[in-house]
């Protein structure tokens, strides 16, 4: 399958792009999170250090918020053929192309900053591996914050499982629609750009998200009530180039923009403020407007756990090939 897919033709005018815009010295960075993530100041920093170290040999310019045009669920089949030249990845969202990756780090399954530190280097090492077979050289890494996740309504308040289930919950990866199914609760993907229209025309009730990055999509204005519900670590987003371009590039800009990316990284791998950000998040989400409840209880989050538990497993034995031998690789990095 996957090469098959480096050798379809790929029309590149259908994905929003004119070749003949493009300088030869200029390299696209496709960044599908909105310019107000956090995410995506680091990203500018990083283009920043890499312009100045790259003394204008070449030039990254990075476009935000999916203005490419550029689907991140067709990121392994745009990127190796050059539709840009630089693009962020994250695995979860790679699942239809690379099952293996999406059951890397099932969302939930690890539930502490301790744990993750762990399992980061492994799964690092997974990711190299795994892009790789699909003509993708890792160059960096954008550290994920350790999140809390909670149940975001727009009507009525939702703290319990039991009330969710007569509840329709946007979530935005298939790991999540199989654990809530399990739940017995209704849960559909809604991309981050539907969300706040799905939810305000009554597509659906109820939205997973951080509150953390709540106000990035102004989640306030369409969701009265709000609820935590489990902390949530997520493999890293990666920095991917195309394989035959990296591998053609001179090694100073190699170095620069490695070099770049290791700061990056530095900066990005931090977590022990995440909490406080968090409870930071909350105040201010309140002060939008927004109704915040009692947490779920801890039996409910037992329960959500035991099904991504469940779910992991399942994910990873379905899709096969490397999947079941990687999610044991970050079960003894755990040291589960």
């Amino acid at each position: 399958m996957k090469k098959l897919f480096r050798n379809l033709a790929v029309g590149l005018t259908g994905f929003g792009i004119s070749m003949s815009s493009v300088t030869a010295d200029e390299w696209r960075f496709n960044n599908f999170l909105p310019e107000t993530r956090p995410e995506s100041t680091e990203l500018e920093q990083f283009v920043a250090e890499a312009n100045e170290a790259l003394g204008g040999e070449v030039s990254l310019k990075l476009y935000s918020g999916g203005s490419l045009g550029l689907p991140n669920t067709d990121t392994l089949r745009f990127l190796p053929k050059g539709a840009v030249e630089m693009s962020l990845m994250w695995a979860n969202y790679l699942g239809r192309d690379a099952p293996a990756l999406s059951s890397v780090v099932v969302q939930g399954t690890i539930g502490s900053i301790e744990e993750f530190e762990k399992a980061i280097p492994t799964v690092r090492e997974i990711y190299e591996e795994e892009f790789a077979d699909w003509g993708v050289s890792s160059v960096g890494y954008v550290a994920i914050p350790m999140l809390s996740v909670s149940v975001f309504c727009r009507d009525e308040a939702v703290r319990t499982i039991d009330a969710l289930k007569s509840k329709k919950l946007r979530v935005w990866a298939r790991d999540q629609v199989e654990t809530f199914t399990r739940l017995g609760v209704a849960a559909q993907i809604i991309p981050q750009e539907e969300m706040y229209v799905a939810l305000k025309t009554g597509v659906v009730d109820c939205a997973l998200y951080p509150a953390l990055y709540a106000h990035t999509v102004s989640l306030q204005e369409v969701a009265q009530y709000a609820s935590f519900l489990y902390p949530m670590a997520s493999g890293p987003y990666v920095i991917g180039v195309s394989t035959d371009r990296w591998d053609a590039t001179d090694d100073t800009i190699k170095q620069a923009l490695t070099s770049a990316a290791d700061d990056l990284w530095d900066r990005t791998n931090q977590y022990e403020d995440d909490f406080e950000r968090e409870l930071a998040a909350r105040e201010n989400l309140v002060e939008g407007g927004v109704t915040w409840g009692e947490d779920f209880s801890q039996a409910d989050r037992d329960l959500f756990v035991s099904s991504v538990t469940e779910t992991w497993k399942m994910l990873a034995e379905e899709a096969g090939g490397n999947a079941p031998a990687y999610r044991e690789r970050v079960l003894k990095a755990l040291g589960r």
